[in-house]
């Protein structure tokens, strides 16, 4: 018998690369047989081949990237201030400013939920009486639109910024930088959703008038507190720092509790302010956010890495940023329909596209990067608890290393997927995972549910070109 008879007399164990079709028809016939989950690098598509043929096992790129990972990794947040105006501590800011969420957007290209949060901002201001003034103003050319990452601050959702508002300020300890971020109002009708009314301002003027000026002077009394050990301590609690914050918020809330009661402050104050922050389980997210950025913008500008920096939404279109390409360089495409569980009486078509600065702590390894360590966030965004681990299961394709100070406990205290390498999403396309909430297309409404929402493949397909040419350049 010829060698190919000998083959086929015997029982095959076959490997199929393709069409399942024929591992259906091999096993319908009694062989052993395995699919082979393959599929071309980067799609196929020449030119970004040709750009990872650039990039991939460059010595230089290599050694761009550990340092950017050393960066993100050795990085230390601590909280040490409250700026009682964005004005006195946002690198850039004027009275004019406001920032948003996202990469850049004009006032005309806006979503409904940033209008309405920028009209909110305005009258809280005092630069406008109502909405129809603000609206006015806004389209005018005399207010300054700017990416809060462009201005070293974050923010969730509409992300608005304005020159009075009160803002954390964030120090990473290792390398000197400093970010921004201001403090979460709660839920239901809040201005990051787009809600402007008079509930809305008097809410935000009492954050400015007493929630703030007692935060710092607590503040004061405890000194700094180390971010980067809270979120540590919370994950090993259940949250994932993003989505769900209920235990990181009970544990700022147990360390600033003894410097508001030692601050000197009414005790009705103390009162107020305590029960604000017990009222909000997302308390945190305005300190996880900026403690991301913090470590993130430690990595960015370093020439040649590969390393995504951010990673945002401003409600019409998605942007990441990159390491190597240094500034302010956005690589954009359109932000995606999130799909998870809708608030009763709400639906997709209800919801606007994604939306906010939150998916910063994805960039920085947590949030639905360590979904798999926090299984009651299937609640909230919808899933199984198995869904939650195969999430960050998954990230780690995409991803440099594993971070030494934030561990998984149910996956033997690995460190959470950290630093996301362009080369990976495109090569074997795997896009971000983001966990996320959702607001209502409509200004004013609010949240209308949360869930599960992928970048635009566009993003790191351009920024994969970009850095190649950059390097090619060089």
């Amino acid at each position: 018998m010829s060698p190919l008879n000998d083959l086929f007399a015997n029982k095959l164990s076959v490997i199929n690369i393709g069409a399942p079709v024929f591992k259906d028809e091999l096993a319908a016939q009694g062989a052993d047989v395995v699919q082979l989950d393959w599929r071309p690098p980067a799609g196929g598509r020449p030119e970004l081949i040709a750009a990872l043929d650039v990039l991939q096992d460059r010595p230089e790129t290599e050694t761009a990237n550990a340092e950017a990972v050393t960066a993100i990794f050795t990085a230390r947040p601590v909280l040490i201030d409250v700026a009682l105006a964005a004005l006195d501590a946002v690198p850039g800011m004027t009275p004019t400013t406001i920032l948003h969420a996202g990469p850049p957007v004009t006032w005309d290209k806006m979503a409904g939920p940033m209008r309405g949060a920028v009209v909110g901002a305005l009258i809280y201001e005092g630069l406008a009486a109502d909405e129809t003034a603000a609206g006015s103003l806004a389209a005018s050319g005399k207010i300054t639109f700017a990416p809060c990452h462009e201005h070293a601050a974050v923010g969730p959702m509409a992300g608005v910024v304005s020159a009075s508002m009160p803002v954390w300020v964030i120090e990473n300890a290792t390398h000197g930088n400093r970010s921004y971020c201001t403090l979460n109002e709660g839920l239901g009708k809040v201005l990051r959703f787009g809600a402007f009314n008079a509930e809305v301002i008097d809410r935000l003027r009492w954050m400015r008038d007493e929630l703030a000026p007692a935060l710092k002077a607590a503040l004061t009394v405890t000194g700094g507190i180390d971010l980067r050990t809270m979120i540590a301590q919370a994950l090993h609690m259940g949250d994932e720092c993003h989505n769900r914050n209920k235990a990181g918020t009970s544990l700022f809330i147990r360390t600033i509790a003894p410097g508001l009661a030692k601050a000197g402050l009414a005790p009705e104050a103390v009162a107020r302010v305590l029960a604000f922050m017990h009222s909000n389980d997302h308390f945190f997210l305005n300190l996880s956010m900026p403690a991301a950025k913090a470590a993130l913008d430690a990595a960015h500008g370093i020439e040649g890495s590969s390393v995504v920096t951010t990673m945002c939404r401003n409600g019409v279109e998605f942007g990441v940023r990159v390491s190597g390409c240094p500034g302010n360089a956005w690589f954009t495409g359109p932000a995606q329909m999130v799909q998870g569980l809708f608030f009763p009486g709400y639906t997709a078509a209800d919801a606007n596209p994604d939306l906010g600065d939150s998916a910063i702590t994805e960039t920085y390894g947590i949030g639905g990067f360590a979904m798999g360590g926090a299984p009651a966030i299937v609640q909230f965004v919808g899933g199984t608890p198995a869904d939650a681990l195969e999430y960050t299961g998954k990230m780690y394709e995409i991803t440099l290393g594993e971070n030494p100070s934030y561990s998984i406990p149910n996956l033997n205290f690995r460190g959470t997927p950290t630093a996301i390498d362009i080369r990976r999403v495109v090569a074997v396309g795997l896009l971000p995972v983001i966990n996320t909430g959702m607001a209502h297309r409509e200004a004013g409404i609010g949240q209308v549910g949360a869930g599960v929402v992928r970048p635009p493949r566009e993003c790191f397909d351009k920024a994969l070109l970009a850095l190649a040419a950059r390097v090619k350049g060089k």
